[in-house]
């Protein structure tokens, strides 16, 4: 099923990135060596670099390779079952390490630390610390304890922690493309979501601390940022110089002012708060890409209010169309769950007829997995069978292959600036890119002088239903 061989293909990518520091090339340097893998969500490895950086200020450097790191962490999310699973496998395996190398410290970061402390530090004895994401500061602190033999935990949530002030080490960078952290934490209570139990309340970050970070990025040579947040669209900041408000919309623009070869994407917008003003705010620059990744979830009004989400089948098809109207070339993405408790086949049919209708471009699809905890896992049972949602989401899976080939193959003919993020991962001889709308952009080499960074013109002359294939113009 392509959407598992997908997860799989992203976990296996987060395992080749696992150093997520500078190398030093005098090794006398660093006291110990650490070693993190991040899974899941964009806002995992933004983490890890928030704790790369802790860890490197107070003398410890990264290393590729887990066998010989006095401190191995995991940094991942509980959102689905799998994840976990594949975390649990992979802290068993760190264990035989604990085994032939004494000393060894295995440590939990993130969402998943907050949700099984209890398991992994007493129940299983998988680890040795559990740090929550928002006690990264903590860090150091808590592995002197581990060091006494005493299991170190600390996952108290913040009112007011953003880690505004730490410039995060770029994990095993490109070069040219980079995440910004702009707040944490989620307001929306998502039946089927744990993220404001295990990241807590939202809290935006200081706005001049943004736009400088990203300046910063353009003068080392990156030429892409993403604003990450739970919730970016509800970012919300008041200048208290000036008592000036920051909305999502004027921090867009801030953020593409700081020069117009950077460019500028953002991740995620909840439907219901993503606005007119951001929508004018894209079409206005150039440099903020067409792309918005719209998470839909399912197409049926009730299932929707199952799960809390705020907005009707209609409300969102007229999100749809007010962002095809604004910025007619905008490519949009979106998270479906199939499944979710009590669907019906006709209500199952109402999520393939939205994907319809707004033509994704891709998504991420998901069965349904109940998460202790949350709001459906209280109120709603789990009563659809598994082998139907499976079925359900092959549907969806099967039906998005359709349109991310179809929106691929509308491209034939076309025209894009495209950034150049490095070598095709298949060929030697060709440059792998991303055009606005985030579509991957292959092309050949020759003798043009381009490299990492640059901006180039590119023909669409074929596609795959994940790739386009240009020529240079």
């Amino acid at each position: 099923m392509e959407a598992l061989q997908l997860e799989k293909k992203e976990i296996n990518e987060a395992r080749q990135g696992e150093a997520y520091a500078p190398f030093a090339h005098d090794e006398n340097v660093y006291k110990k060596k650490f070693y993190i893998e991040s899974y899941g969500c964009q806002m995992n490895f933004s983490d890890s670099e928030i704790v790369a950086s802790i860890l490197n200020k107070e003398g410890f450097g990264a290393t590729r390779n887990c066998e010989e790191a006095d401190l191995i962490f995991v940094n991942t999310c509980s959102i689905r079952e799998k994840a976990e699973l594949t975390v649990r496998k992979r802290l068993t395996e760190f264990r035989k390490i604990k085994q032939t190398k004494p000393g060894t410290l295995v440590g939990v970061l993130g969402c998943m630390a907050e949700r099984l402390k209890s398991k992994f530090l007493e129940e299983e004895k998988l680890v040795d610390l559990v740090v929550g994401p928002d006690a990264y500061r903590t860090l150091p602190a808590l592995v002197e304890e581990a060091e006494t033999g005493q299991k170190a935990v600390n996952v108290l949530l913040s009112r007011d922690e953003t880690y505004a002030d730490i410039s995060p080490v770029r994990l095993n960078s490109n070069g040219v493309t980079a995440f910004i952290s702009i707040m944490r934490g989620c307001n929306n209570m998502c039946s089927f979501c744990v993220v404001p139990f295990t990241r807590g309340r939202e809290r935006s970050r200081d706005a001049q601390s943004i736009v400088a970070e990203a300046q910063d990025l353009f003068n080392r040579g990156f030429r892409e940022v993403t604003l990450l947040g739970q919730n970016v669209d509800s970012y919300y900041f008041v200048n208290e110089t000036t008592n000036e408000i920051i909305t999502f919309a004027k921090l867009l623009e801030l953020v593409a002012l700081v020069n117009p070869l950077l460019r500028v994407r953002f991740s995620t917008s909840h439907p219901k708060d993503i606005t007119e003003d951001v929508l004018h705010t894209i079409a206005k620059y150039e440099n903020i890409c067409n792309y918005i990744h719209l998470p839909v979830q399912s197409g049926n009004t009730r299932i929707l209010q199952l799960m809390n989400r705020t907005y009707t089948r209609e409300w969102y098809m007229a999100k749809v169309d007010q962002i095809k109207k604004i910025i007619p070339d905008c490519a949009i993405s979106s998270d479906m769950i199939a499944g979710f408790c009590t669907e019906t086949e006709e209500e199952h049919r109402d999520t393939l007829s939205i994907m319809e209708y707004s033509k994704y471009d891709y998504s991420y699809m998901f069965f349904y997995s109940e998460r202790p905890g949350t709001l459906a896992a209280r109120r709603f049972q789990d009563d659809v069978p598994l082998e139907i949602k499976k079925r359900r989401l092959q549907e969806i899976v099967d039906l998005q292959n359709r349109l991310s080939l179809e929106s691929n193959q509308k491209d034939v003919g076309k025209t894009f600036k495209v950034l150049i993020e490095g070598q095709s991962k298949k060929s030697a001889d060709a440059w792998m890119s991303r055009n606005s709308q985030n579509k991957v952009v292959i092309f050949p080499k020759r003798n043009y002088d381009f490299q990492k960074g640059s901006y180039a013109t590119v023909k669409i002359t074929g596609c795959s239903q994940a790739t386009l294939f240009g020529e240079i113009v």
